[in-house]
């Protein structure tokens, strides 16, 4: 074999194995024992074997349930567990929500972490994870919700009456919403969403761009952040134009402000044939709520806003394969993580600022000003 065949063979080789290999492969690798246990139990106990505090047995032989994994609660919001990194969404590392994961910290809820607001029910979603202390107290459903059966006993991180993984009301709830979709997750662009695991962050069916360099998880910077997916017109009434029913869950748009009108639906959709007082009126301002799955107006005070920030993101009509730090007046959209977070913030109702901090005409910047760039000017 000639030398000029055989280098050719080896550059054949190292290409194939190239397109085989996946870059935005994010799947869990390592020992079974890491994340598995076969019976709960260690010389007769489950001490040392349990994660976070969790009870055990856990579904899918499981060493922990959501929180026990991905809130234990430590001083670091990545932790190792056999040498994998695991995302803390309940930690106490750094004193401000730009340290926290993109999603925010659950431990402004519990006061692990100082917050402005005194009320722990509005630091954030009070899922039932955190136990019993940190339940709803003050509301009986979500704010905007039309009263099915989302209440504060049940409230949870996925499933049923979650956000995360298969939201099936025929049964699954909790772990078994996820089941398998760690083996299976996929990061980076998501623009398929058709399963758990290539939909964004495990939320069933929504796209958009995960984070994936040194900041994974986080939105750090305006080069280094997640990109998330928008719509150009707001939600009908009744989400007539996504699955919502007793048995399934998930907005047909795909969009990030979809998912959280399945539950907060009056703050999301069109007024059109909705009852009187509720949506957010037409499709243009004025508008009688704040709009979510808008295009930013690329005239006026708005047409300022053209550098990425991470108080207040933007979502894109096209899922982007990579974080830009440009935000394109006209073209990107205004969504409900432009003023939300959604674990938890030091803030009133999960906002990424202090709203009592936005006096018109008082100078001040960032918050309500990244959008609305003149309304902190003076007279």
């Amino acid at each position: 074999m000639s030398d000029l065949k055989t280098i050719m063979l080896l550059m054949a080789a190292i290409l194939s194995a190239v397109l085989l290999c996946n870059p935005a492969e994010a799947k869990v690798t390592g020992p079974c024992v890491n994340c598995h246990t076969m019976h709960a139990s260690q010389n007769g106990t489950s001490a040392g074997i349990a994660f976070g505090g969790s009870s055990l047995p856990q579904p899918a032989l499981l060493r922990g349930d959501c929180m026990g994994c991905h809130g234990q609660g430590t001083s670091n919001k990545i932790v190792s567990i056999g040498g994998s990194d695991i995302p803390q969404v309940l930690h106490r590392e750094g004193t401000d929500l730009v340290t926290d994961l993109a999603g925010g910290n659950f431990a402004y809820i519990t006061g692990a972490k100082p917050r402005v607001t005194a009320n722990q029910n509005s630091a954030g979603h009070n899922v039932i994870d955190l136990g019993a202390a940190y339940q709803e107290t003050t509301l009986a459903v979500p704010p905007g919700h039309h009263g099915e059966s989302i209440n504060s006993t049940n409230l949870t991180c996925a499933g049923n009456h979650g956000c995360h993984g298969i939201r099936d009301m025929s049964g699954s709830s909790g772990l078994r919403a996820l089941k398998g979709s760690h083996h299976q997750n996929v990061d980076g662009q998501l623009t398929d969403a058709t399963n758990v695991n290539n939909s964004y962050r495990f939320l069933w069916h929504i796209k958009g761009f995960e984070n994936t360099g040194t900041y994974k998880w986080q939105n750090h910077d305006p080069d280094n952040h997640n990109e998330y997916f928008g719509a150009t017109t707001p939600m009908l009434f009744n989400c007539s134009n996504c699955h919502h029913s007793i048995s399934l869950a998930w907005p047909d748009n795909n969009t990030i402000s979809g998912v959280c009108a399945t539950c907060h639906e009056n703050f999301h959709v069109l007024s059109t044939d909705a009852p009187p007082g509720w949506g957010i009126g037409g499709s243009t301002s004025p508008f009688k709520r704040h709009p979510t799955d808008v295009i930013l107006p690329n005239s006026g005070e708005y047409s300022a806003y053209t550098t990425y920030s991470v108080e207040a993101p933007v979502a894109r009509t096209t899922v982007p394969d990579s974080a830009s730090n440009v935000v394109q007046p006209g073209t990107d959209v205004v969504m409900c993580l432009s003023c939300h977070a959604a674990h938890a913030t030091p803030y009133e109702d999960i906002l990424r600022w202090n709203y009592d901090g936005m006096v018109a005409g008082g100078g001040g910047s960032g918050g309500c000003f990244t959008c609305h760039t003149q309304k902190n000017q003076n007279p």
